[in-house]
């Protein structure tokens, strides 16, 4: 389960590396959950702490979700909120732990500001990475057989609504078959939020989704974390 952190997670305090899954609070159309991102991102922690053994922290929930306003149920925190949050982790887990490391598994793309977290944690060495990167999510596609790119599958598409299908059947709707929204192009995207691009919420393929392709993705995304965690974990 999602918010289960058995004794065998606790038990790998001591590992290397932590691993904290980085959601959001936000509107996904009316096919999927506000809590998809953090979902997503949490099934995927879950597979990098099992199969590399790190110590899985529990998720942010909400986060930078300012693009999503206007939509109901959309709660989002300021860039500066979520720099404090992973500011504090560091400092808890260096204070507790030592030397451990971390990986933010991040679930929404408006989630700027980690990429600028995890550069300036890493100036004297390795001790932040950010994942999945654009590389990790364009392999994972192509193993998956996904039929659009992550540019025009950009929210509650064919990638998200795959992965929950495998992993969370039960929090889809059957709207999915039928959510499709085109925005190829959004050059003011940043004026405007989705509300300028999508009159539904949604900007993909969800019709595309499968669950065999979400277990493929998911396979991909767990082997391509392997050349992240020799680099944090080495002398």
């Amino acid at each position: 389960m999602l918010t289960d952190w058995t004794s065998r997670d606790a038990g790998r305090w001591n590992s290397e590396v932590a691993v904290m899954a980085v959601g959001s609070f936000e509107q996904h159309g009316g096919h999927l959950p506000l809590v998809t991102d953090t979902v997503v991102a949490e099934v995927i922690a879950q597979r990098l702490a099992e199969r590399y053994g790190l110590f899985r922290l529990p998720p942010v929930t909400m986060s930078c979700s300012h693009e999503h306003e206007g939509y109901p149920g959309t709660v989002s925190l300021s860039a500066s909120t979520v720099i404090a949050i992973i500011r504090d982790v560091r400092a808890s887990l260096a204070e507790v732990h030592t030397n451990t490391r971390l990986v933010l598994v991040n679930g929404h793309g408006g989630n700027y500001v980690l990429s600028n977290i995890a550069q300036e944690a890493n100036l004297i060495g390795p001790s932040m990475a950010l994942f999945p990167g654009r590389r990790d999510v364009e392999v994972a596609r192509e193993a998956a057989g996904m039929e659009s790119t992550a540019s025009e599958d950009m929210h509650g598409g064919e990638w998200e609504t795959s992965i929950l299908l495998h992993a969370y059947p039960e929090l889809v709707r059957p709207s999915y078959r039928e959510a499709d929204y085109e925005a190829p192009e959004r050059p003011y995207f940043h004026l405007t939020g989705m509300a300028g691009y999508s009159k539904t919420g949604i900007i993909g393929y969800p019709s595309k989704a499968t669950a065999d392709k979400g277990a493929r993705a998911l396979d991909s995304l767990t082997a391509s974390f392997r050349g992240i965690h020799d680099l944090l974990v080495a002398d």
